[in-house]
């Protein structure tokens, strides 16, 4: 059994535990995914099965992606998301306007300079920083350059600001979400996150796990396989 499984990840689970679920589901060992997503994130996870097939999946850790997310003004975390601790409250002193939440768009759009969070995988000197982080280490990571293609507004309202991202690989969106925060003067983090592409794919195309779980039972999980040679 091989090819390539698009899932729609539920939130609350890493990307490796997808990964188990689907070495459990089809009983085969050689499986990988392109591109984690933090478990506070759902959505569009390209799943790779197969000896031959894992081997391919160089060629897509380089593609862009596109997200769905929101941000809550006012209200910074330490991990730059919902899932962290909160280091501080500005919710009453937001009065942002959405001309002004535009015209930042716009500032963050193209080619910028972007640290990753701490809370993150990154390796530093051969440790993965969100390992230091809980050590209560920060690391004076360097910035480094990423691409945001496309930035648009869905929705405002109070402090909730809905928006939709076409970006480069290795972008970090609470990272983006934290420093429009910090422009703004409040802070910000990122409440929620839903991947919606990861080229060539698209999350119309995803299924859940549930439903790999049954056609595997059925014999039937080849049926929603995509064969990795149609996407080189």
């Amino acid at each position: 059994m091989e090819g390539i499984i698009l899932v729609d990840k539920p939130r609350g689970i890493t990307s490796f535990d997808v990964i188990a679920r689907i070495r459990r589901f089809t009983g085969v060992r050689k499986v990988g995914h392109s591109g984690t997503l933090d478990p506070m994130a759902t959505g569009l996870l390209p799943v790779f099965v197969g000896k031959s097939v894992t081997k391919q999946i160089k060629h897509f850790m380089g593609a862009d992606k596109g997200y769905e997310g929101e941000m809550t003004l006012g209200v910074r975390t330490d991990t730059m998301d919902s899932e962290g601790k909160e280091l501080e409250c500005q919710i009453s002193n937001v009065k942002t306007c959405e001309n002004e939440i535009l015209k930042l768009f716009q500032k963050f759009t193209g080619k910028i300079m972007q640290k990753p969070p701490m809370f993150s995988a990154k390796k530093v000197n051969g440790q993965r920083l969100y390992k230091l982080a809980r050590k209560g280490l920060v690391v004076d990571v360097p910035p480094k350059e990423v691409e945001i293609h496309r930035l648009e507004l869905l929705s405002f309202k109070g402090n909730i600001v809905k928006f939709r991202v076409l970006c480069s690989k290795g972008t970090y969106v609470r990272s983006l979400v934290s420093d429009i925060g910090n422009e703004l003067g409040y802070g910000a983090h990122l409440s929620s996150l839903r991947r919606i592409y990861a080229h060539p794919f698209v999350i119309s195309q995803a299924i859940t796990l549930e439903t790999i779980e049954n056609l595997t039972k059925i014999g039937k999980l080849d049926s929603i396989m995509l064969r990795v040679e149609e996407f080189l």
